[in-house]
């Protein structure tokens, strides 16, 4: 007989060191803009290094699309000093007076052309990341691709997977327990993940010219000049009309095993598509796409949660879990949170740690592909509709509200987080969960509403609003001080990873046509 909540919050009680040292990591993307609030038509700004090797400033999609990462943090006040170090030296340092985006929807774009692929220079290993960069041009087009967002990285302390086991009841022990706990962990957020776009989506409208023409069955409604919306949208980000990708429907990727995952992800990875054939493989040359499978490589599987490793020299993502387990999980589903300078709060770490360890000692059961395709449902109807009364979502055949979900699931949290704040000996937890749960039963007072009532109430676009705050945004990163870092780590930084982008050149010894099928025949060894 397994042990109920109650008995697990005990058990971990007990082992007092069980949940202290989480592992924190963001990675925070941002358009540059011009001061009109066009899209940025500069490169990536010197001052920032090697885009292809720095540790702190990347480039994601494209050139105007910056990646802001931290090293991780087992202290949530230093991953904010970390995050701020780099917003700050990255503010001080844009050209032609741009400024950071703040919301995950683009900026005003003339058209697909306007929007630069991210160069990592003459490398194979860089021009591999344009050229996969171009296949998803070709593919699903650039403007869903410069869409922003906040991927949370996230792992449990070692000395929680001995508890895991016991909690539930398993015979599993080290690495095998840790890959396990992780991955009922990833279910149970396919389950109940809807909660945080429904809590912190801050995409409930767009500016008109993202659509491009493209057809849609969603009843957009119109504010402004060129705004439209959805009254119950939470994160557009994450509808078909943004970063998903709906010819990835069919691959029914398995959570419920490490073998299972790397199995249908490398089944995923040689599986064709017609549509994506038609394209071609080279035109004139030039690499149009990287094959025409439908994925080009793992990085192209979206999901809104991830188990990961971390890589080792030449070794793709599956090929570190399989050789190692899983090691964190980074989540997805975040939209950058327009009401703060760094695109996140202390306040929503301190939910999602929570959230990720209950969905951790919950019990997880597998999941099917019919399962599976509900929970996807309830995802988007969350994202489209979420803040609808109406709306019942149905998670492993009990049909509730949002509201009494949300309920429920509070009621836990509540428990938990008293836990959490007595091994910590602080009330970070507490303090959280007692801000947001309000939410589930007042939608007004989420992320989403509180955006789109100022859309609304000032008739205005998404745009202005979104630049004055850039323009805020930027004077506040500015006038912050460094927290831990200095102007001459980062210049040291800068000169170190131009000076590795060199070296990477320099030591290639094959051609880019050579290099790319010796890649793909690696990356399909165990």
């Amino acid at each position: 007989m397994s042990f109920n909540f109650q008995q697990r919050l005990n058990i971990i009680a007990q082992h007092s060191n069980a949940l202290v040292g989480f592992g924190r990591g963001v990675e925070r993307e941002a358009l540059r803009v011009q001061p009109d609030g066009k899209l940025s038509e500069g490169g990536h700004p010197y001052a920032f290094g090697s885009a292809l090797t720095h540790s702190s400033i990347t480039t994601d999609y494209a050139e105007s699309l910056l990646e802001f990462i931290t090293p991780v943090a087992k202290d949530v006040n230093q991953l904010f000093d970390y995050l701020n170090d780099i917003h700050h030296y990255a503010a001080k340092n844009l050209e032609n007076d741009e400024t950071l985006w703040p919301i995950s929807m683009p900026c005003y774009v003339q058209g697909e052309d306007k929007i630069e692929l991210a160069q990592y220079g003459t490398s194979n290993t860089g021009k591999m990341k344009t050229a996969y960069r171009q296949g998803l041009k070709n593919r699903y087009g650039s403007m869903m691709q410069i869409i922003s967002g906040v991927h949370y990285n996230f792992s449990l302390p070692a000395s929680f997977w001995e508890t895991w086991s016991e909690i539930h009841q398993s015979k599993l022990t080290g690495s095998d327990a840790q890959s396990a706990g992780y991955l009922g962990l990833v279910r149970n957020y396919f389950r109940y993940g809807w909660v945080i776009p429904y809590l912190f989506g801050a995409s409930p409208a767009l500016c008109k010219s993202f659509l491009q023409g493209k057809e849609t069955n969603l009843n957009f409604k119109k504010v402004g000049n060129g705004t439209i919306y959805l009254p119950y949208a939470t994160s557009l980000r994450l509808s078909d009309l943004g970063y998903t990708n709906s010819s990835q429907s069919s691959l029914n990727i398995c959570y419920n095993s490490v073998d299972n995952y790397i199995g249908s992800v490398r089944k995923a990875l040689n599986k064709k598509a017609p549509e994506f054939a038609d394209l071609g493989i080279k035109e004139s040359g030039n690499y149009i796409q990287l094959n025409d499978n439908i994925l080009q490589i793992e990085n192209e599987l979206y999901a809104s949660i991830r188990p990961k490793r971390v890589q080792q020299a030449n070794e793709t993502p599956s090929q570190a879990l399989n050789a190692r387990g899983i090691e964190y999980i980074e989540i997805r589903s975040l939209d950058v949170n327009p009401f703060c300078k760094l695109g996140i709060t202390q306040e929503q770490v301190n939910f999602l740690d929570l959230f990720l360890t209950w969905c951790a000692i919950k019990p997880s059961a597998e999941i099917s592909a019919l399962q599976s395709k509900y929970f996807a449902a309830n995802l988007n109807a969350i994202v489209t509709e979420g803040r609808n009364p109406a709306l019942q979502l149905e998670i492993d055949g009990k049909n509730k509200s949002v509201a009494q979900w949300g309920e429920w699931l509070t009621d836990e949290l509540k428990e938990l987080a008293v836990v959490l704040d007595d091994c910590g000996k602080e009330e970070r937890y507490k303090e959280a969960i007692a801000h947001i749960a309000p939410r589930f039963s007042a939608p007004e007072l989420t992320s989403s509403a509180r955006i789109l009532e100022q859309i609304i109430e000032q008739n205005s676009d998404n745009g202005p609003l979104a630049l004055n705050l850039s323009k805020q945004y930027k004077q506040e990163l500015i006038d912050q001080p460094y927290q831990i870092w200095s102007d001459q780590y980062f210049e040291t930084q800068k000169v170190e990873s131009l000076k590795k982008q060199q070296e990477i050149e320099e030591s290639d010894d094959v051609n880019f046509d050579t290099f790319l099928e010796s890649y793909f025949i690696h990356s399909e060894k165990a």
